[in-house]
């Protein structure tokens, strides 16, 4: 597994005051303004504010005309629901802002969360894997998450049906973290519910979607890439060879996290993907004691303040040139899937300015994310 590496992700000013906030919600929630945009428009104009009201004509520079940000009274509708649900906005530049999180190449400028945030500070192991898992895997599920819990690691997963579900459940009582793909006080699946409920109070419920957004397909990659970047490590229990289990261990790797997974017979399509992972170099895990051993030791994290995280920089690019790459990869791209890979070379553009661009086509619904690395245009 390759070593940790962690993007540079430029020292936003804090936003001190709910005025502050709510202009961050605002940049963040304009059209075409993801976290690497963001980041890009904080460094460049120095607050929120002044990057949206620089936003119209970094637009229209970059060729798209009549451009709003986000209004004010939009930012202010979803902080007013978020405190509805008694849920917090936390920044990258607060203290309860998660410290693996922060090291990754597109952290949320900010989460919403539900619950204990003390949790948010302990050491945390994803464990994820099949919604349809079988009575062996939920048993695995169970039991890991259970041993892991009370050797004081907060168990994270997505809040989904199967093996999600066993292991919120197993670790409920020591706090357990649930990644959900839309808005933080959306219950989904609605099965769920109690269970969401009940990992609001001694857990957390955390989600970088707007409160009120109901789930969509295109939102769960995005979930799972949470799920592997707040984590030291990913274990999968039970995955297809095409899944969103396998995806999130595809993440963990891109973001320098251990991967694990738990083996399984041959025959067994559940186990298929876990097989594919143990056979390119994951470790195997039959135990908690298996996934303890496997961990690196732990590094002293930089200190709250100091948000500048220590990597190669990220090459620069302006908007106006970051416009240019995003037609350069629809021209580039088909109905039929290229490998990522492939159209790195065929750009002649380093990955680490490539990938957030891609992210931002994915959001916005132009690209599509297969598994094996492939991606193609959406039609």
């Amino acid at each position: 597994m390759p070593e940790n590496v962690h993007p540079s992700i430029p020292s936003p000013p804090s936003p001190t005051t709910k005025d502050g906030r709510i202009s961050w919600l605002r940049l963040l929630r304009s059209r075409r303004v993801g976290p690497s945009t963001f980041y890009r428009l904080m460094e460049e104009h120095g607050s929120a504010q002044d990057a949206i009201d620089a936003l119209p004509d970094v637009a229209h520079k970059a060729g798209v005309k009549g451009y709003k940000p986000c209004d004010e009274k939009t930012a202010l509708e979803e902080w007013n629901a978020a405190k509805s649900f008694s849920a917090r906005m936390i920044c990258i530049t607060d203290t309860d802002y998660p410290a693996q999180l922060k090291q990754i190449s597109d952290a949320p400028p900010f989460v919403w969360a539900i619950g204990d945030l003390s949790v948010l500070h302990r050491p945390m192991i994803a464990l994820v894997g099949a919604r349809n898992a079988s009575s062996l895997g939920l048993r695995m599920a169970r039991g890991l998450a259970a041993d892991l819990a009370a050797q004081g690691y907060v168990i994270v997963s997505g809040l989904a049906r199967g093996v999600d579900t066993a292991a919120h459940a197993a670790s409920i009582d020591t706090g357990t973290i649930a990644i959900q793909a839309g808005g933080v006080d959306i219950m989904y699946p609605a099965e769920n519910t109690h269970l969401a409920e009940k990992i609001a109070q001694k857990g957390v419920r955390l989600s970088e979607q707007p409160v009120g957004m109901q789930p969509q397909a295109r939102h769960f990659p995005r979930r799972n890439r949470l799920i592997s970047g707040i984590a030291r490590a990913v274990v999968v229990i039970e995955a297809a060879a095409k899944s969103g289990s396998l995806l999130t261990a595809r993440n963990a790797l891109d973001q320098g996290r251990d991967v694990l997974a738990v083996p399984g017979h041959p025959f067994d399509a559940r186990a298929s993907g876990c097989n594919i992972l143990l056979r390119d170099g994951a470790h195997l895990v039959r135990n908690a004691e298996d996934v303890i051993e496997a961990l690196p030791p732990e590094t002293p994290q930089p200190a709250q303040d100091d948000l500048q995280l220590e990597a190669q920089p990220t090459p620069k690019r302006s908007l106006q040139d970051t416009a240019v790459l995003h037609t350069q990869i629809l021209d580039r791209l088909g109905p039929s899937p290229l490998a990522e890979d492939q159209l790195i070379r065929d750009l002649e553009t380093p990955a680490a300015a490539v990938s957030p661009v891609l992210i931002d086509l994915e959001l916005d619904g132009k690209i599509i994310r297969h598994p094996g690395g492939l991606l193609s245009l959406a039609v």
